[in-house]
């Protein structure tokens, strides 16, 4: 076949019948979500900005709603419509702690839960530079604070309280605006020593921690509370400083030794400095618990997992995080909270065991 030019023509290709049109998705909105857990929108857009105080039953059938439709929420609107960032700030010490890194995991999961994302930032046990962390949350507008422990005075965490929401973990404070959270250091500490006087040890060595920090001013006090009830000399000697780090541990027990100032047990301060009082004892031969009785302080994940197991007092980081943003939340909500941290617990493991007869 030839064209109108005189070249042969192609036959045209049929066409392809169109695509179909794919349905429009539906908009699931916030009353669809509503009417499918049985509450109002008031109380749906509530429980997403962490404002609603609801029983667990309505707050899981909104959950379940929310996955079973596909709803999303914009969480930029959500904040601006509230005048939120629906951001909250977090001053840790130390972001690679393994003790302060699972509660910032419980943090990040309950501010997740309805929406709200932390900011991390780590003060490093220096009070100047906490004051900046703070400082700069506060330029980022976050809508609330938690601060883990930490160094600064008093005064300034309360003036902070005046402008912005705050929970503080680690003292014993009230003030407008402002909540505190304290574990009882001191009672687990007496735990800790009450157990290897029970064992009938008698020559307990103490590894402080930072003699300046508050954590190891207390646990030094519940050591010296449980000496005295037992009737114990304390001995000054068995008394050693370090920095809450396995390295720490390490070389204040090889002062110990070095000192020849006899003992039969260790407490250290944390688990970290009880890692590292292991691996002096080892390095001189000396089997824990034959030779040496070992306990720790906070329970960490690694602690049930060293040879042999570390008796520890539990210290539930990952609560005290998730109970720290609960408690923000409702500061948020305009509501006094009233949670308290879980009671510390010893927790005995194969580091421990029956003193030898002492002179």
């Amino acid at each position: 076949m030839l064209s109108a030019w005189g070249r042969p023509q192609t036959p045209a290709m049929p066409k392809a019948p169109p695509a179909p049109t794919p349905p429009t998705d539906r908009k699931v909105t916030l009353g669809m979500v509503a009417r499918a857990s049985g509450v109002s929108p008031a109380t749906v857009s509530r429980i997403l900005n962490g404002t609603a105080v609801v029983s667990d039953e309505k707050r899981t059938a909104v959950d379940r709603a929310i996955a079973e439709l596909g709803f999303v929420p914009n969480p930029i609107a959500r904040g601006l419509a509230g005048g939120r960032t629906l951001s909250a700030g977090v001053v840790t010490q130390s972001i690679d702690s393994p003790f302060y890194g699972v509660a910032l995991r419980g943090i990040e999961e309950e501010l997740g839960r309805v929406g709200y994302r932390p900011l991390f930032m780590s003060g490093h046990w220096d009070p100047a530079e906490e004051h900046r962390c703070i400082e700069e949350l506060l330029a980022r507008r976050v809508d609330g604070l938690i601060v883990l422990t930490g160094r600064l005075g008093d005064d300034e965490l309360c003036r902070v309280a005046q402008s912005l929401p705050t929970v503080i973990t680690g003292r014993t404070l009230a003030a407008p605006g402002l909540y505190a959270l304290d574990f009882d250091d001191c009672e687990g500490a007496r735990l800790a020593t009450e157990h290897l006087l029970s064992l009938g040890h008698r020559r307990i060595a103490f590894i402080a921690g930072d003699p300046s920090h508050p954590d190891a001013q207390q646990r030094l006090l519940g050591y010296r509370a449980a000496l005295q009830t037992a009737g114990v000399r304390y001995r000054a000697a068995l008394v050693r400083p370090a920095r809450f780090f396995e390295e720490s541990g390490r070389i204040a027990v090889e002062r110990l030794l070095a000192s020849g100032e006899p003992f039969s047990a260790i407490f250290a301060a944390n688990d970290q400095m009880a890692f590292g009082a292991a691996l002096a004892l080892y390095e001189r031969g000396l089997r824990v618990p034959d030779d040496v009785s070992l306990v720790g302080f906070d329970d960490l994940a690694g602690a049930a997992h060293v040879i042999p197991p570390l008796t520890t007092v539990h210290h539930p980081g990952y609560d005290i995080g998730r109970i720290a943003a609960a408690c923000l939340l409702e500061l948020l909500a305009g509501n006094v909270p009233s949670a308290r941290l879980p009671a510390p617990a010893l927790v005995v493991r194969a580091s421990t065991r029956t003193a030898a007869a002492e002179a």
